[in-house]
């Protein structure tokens, strides 16, 4: 059922983007007296699911959900229309209008992509605001459990100032900050240190496995979530949720804290204050002979944190016009981040390219529930990176297209029929290599 869930908000969202992207193309052309001859959901190799010929167009839904397409009278496009383009020139063709009108229904896609992004930031902004920790709130520094952040040179207790040289505003987006960045600077008991990202940072992080978590967290109370069958304490008053605030009368404001307290006491009866809900209480536990109490540690919710005094979160709510610059920004930060991202990916010495994912990857990104605000989170996201992603000069994508109409502006000449059936070819061979890699990395990943 959850991978239903899933897969039904990714089809869904892809579906939306690529009807609105090849909208952005349809509107210019149709605009400029352009004839349109297709307008597909997906692609219709031998047969279509539905179509249905309006006008000029058939607007139809293809059977394989790779992506969609406009097929624009008198353009070399994925259609590979040789026939159509040894005819004479027609006024309605895309080849016989001002190379400005080409340009601008060859950038209405991307442009599409971009402005619903924005959009859908805003709006999100302005509908639920932002709740997160903020990295300066952490004032007692990160908790390290994980040998990567070890590795690193990062301690308990350490306070991230900043990556790059940019100040951190979400303590959760400390592993994606580290994704993109080339170096870091901590303080440790007062003092300022600056340390370097190793380049194979993302490949040491994928080794790790996808539900291995953060690299960092916030240090958090002594909470148990279950007393271990063979527990010394398996018998005692002590309870899952309780919190142990002190061992023996010593403080234990958090977990990392309880091994060197413990260590102090073995194979003897202490007294644990232990916070239960709203109430303090007493309880006499064991200690193992290795330094043990025999519970199993709780993660606790940072709302939870909050109430018992340990942070303080960042509540923003937005007015619709102050939402606006908060979307904008967090649109620039999410193309930035990408780019980003992307340079590391063609750097073979990150390894990187190991993490590149199809399909599967990008479906198991949505959650396993239905949530409105991730949905169309994550859409945004998509949005932008699939206008990012067109408007890379490949020729098979509008940015190869692009090129090609701004070097006939610049230099007055049209480059030739033939040569962009072959950069199209190029372009297209380039593109499936490219597919077949990121979901071949996806099926090895799941065999993995």
């Amino acid at each position: 059922m959850e991978i239903l869930i899933k897969a039904s908000q990714f089809i869904l969202s892809l579906s939306l983007l690529i009807v609105l992207h090849e909208l952005g193309h349809f509107i210019p052309a149709k605009l400029f007296k352009t004839r349109v001859e297709k307008f597909y959901l997906f692609f219709d190799y031998k047969f279509s699911i539905f179509k249905k010929k309006i006008g000029d167009t058939v607007y139809g839904i293809g059977w394989i959900p790779l992506g969609g397409y406009v097929k624009i009278s008198g353009m070399i496009d994925e259609s590979m229309d040789t026939e159509q383009m040894a005819l004479p020139p027609q006024p309605w063709e895309f080849r016989s209008k001002p190379a400005w009108q080409r340009l601008i229904i060859m950038l209405g896609g991307v442009f599409v992509n971009f402005i619903l992004g924005i959009f859908i930031y805003i709006m999100l902004m302005w509908s639920y605001g932002e709740e997160y920790l903020p990295n300066e709130n952490v004032k007692d520094g990160v908790w390290v459990q994980d040998s990567l952040a070890m590795n690193l040179g990062i301690q308990t207790g350490d306070k991230i100032l900043t990556v790059d040289g940019n100040k951190i505003k979400n303590f959760s987006g400390l592993t994606l900050e580290f994704i993109n960045g080339n170096k870091f600077q901590i303080e440790r008991n007062g003092e300022v240190i600056n340390k370097k990202i190793p380049t194979n940072f993302i490949s040491q992080l994928m080794e790790r496995g996808k539900d291995a978590g953060p690299i960092l967290y916030p240090r958090y109370p002594f909470a148990i979530g279950k007393i271990s069958d063979d527990s010394p304490n398996i018998n005692s008053a002590l309870e899952p949720k309780d919190i142990i605030t002190s061992i023996n009368g010593t403080p234990l404001k958090y977990y990392d804290e309880a091994e060197e307290v413990l260590s102090n006491y073995k194979n003897q009866k202490v007294t644990a204050t232990v916070l239960r809900g709203k109430e303090t209480k007493e309880i006499t536990v064991e200690v193992s002979n290795k330094g043990k109490l025999g519970v199993m540690f709780s993660g606790i919710a940072f709302k939870d944190l909050e109430k018992l005094g340990y942070y303080d979160l960042a509540d923003v709510e937005y007015t619709f016009s102050e939402a606006i610059p908060a979307g904008w920004n967090k649109s620039w930060k999410t193309l930035t981040d990408y780019v980003k991202q992307l340079k590391k990916i063609f750097n073979p010495s990150t390894g990187a390219y190991k993490g590149l994912g199809g399909f599967i990857s990008i479906g198991s990104i949505f959650p396993d529930e239905w949530s409105a605000e991730s949905f169309w989170n994550i859409t945004a996201f998509l949005s932008i990176m699939l206008g990012f992603m067109n408007l890379l000069p490949i020729p098979a994508l509008d940015g190869g297209h692009v090129v090609f109409t701004l070097w006939e502006m610049i230099t007055g000449k049209k480059p030739g029929d033939k040569f962009l059936e072959y950069a199209q070819i190029v372009g297209f061979i380039l593109l499936i290599a490219l597919l077949l890699f990121a979901n071949g990395n996806d099926i090895f990943r799941l065999f993995k």
